[in-house]
């Protein structure tokens, strides 16, 4: 299994969290992103640049990720790929997409999308809290644990 994340988006904490358990299992860990950002020096922890532009990096994860890897992503569309391709995606807030929520998930996006398009304020999604690293944290341990078998 190797980790690829989609570092443009993805909270600090959740990164830090997503470097010990490298570090401690000794997973490929890849970040990818449009702007540099730092990482530990460790062998199994790397970062890939891409251009920027819209779904540049999600392409990038999409064209590299094989079957049993694990995508953490607050991106419903890249999460539907991920699953279509037989990996999994992981929310930063510890949502597991499967194909069932992740339809459902676009669906809503969609709505979503067509509302802001139409002038209405949507508002953001909110802050990370202290429980959704901890969710965060115990999914990912589930998965990797889930692996080990």
């Amino acid at each position: 299994m190797h980790i690829w994340v989609d570092a443009d988006a993805c909270p600090a904490t959740i990164k830090e969290i997503l470097f010990r358990a490298a570090q401690r299992t000794g997973l490929k860990l890849t970040l990818v992103a449009n702007h540099g950002m730092r990482i530990p020096s460790s062998p199994d922890i790397s970062f890939v640049l891409v251009a920027a532009g819209s779904d540049v990096a999600d392409n990038e994860i999409v064209k590299r990720l094989s079957t049993g890897d694990l995508v953490v992503t607050a991106d419903i569309p890249l999460a539907a790929e991920v699953v279509a391709k037989g990996a999994v995606a992981l929310d930063p807030r510890g949502e597991l997409y499967t194909e069932e929520n992740v339809r459902a998930r676009l669906n809503v996006r969609d709505f979503m999308e067509s509302l802001r398009n139409s002038g209405v304020e949507t508002g953001g999604p909110a802050a990370l809290t202290a429980k959704d690293r901890q969710v965060f944290a115990n999914r990912l341990d589930t998965i990797l644990q889930q692996r080990k078998r």
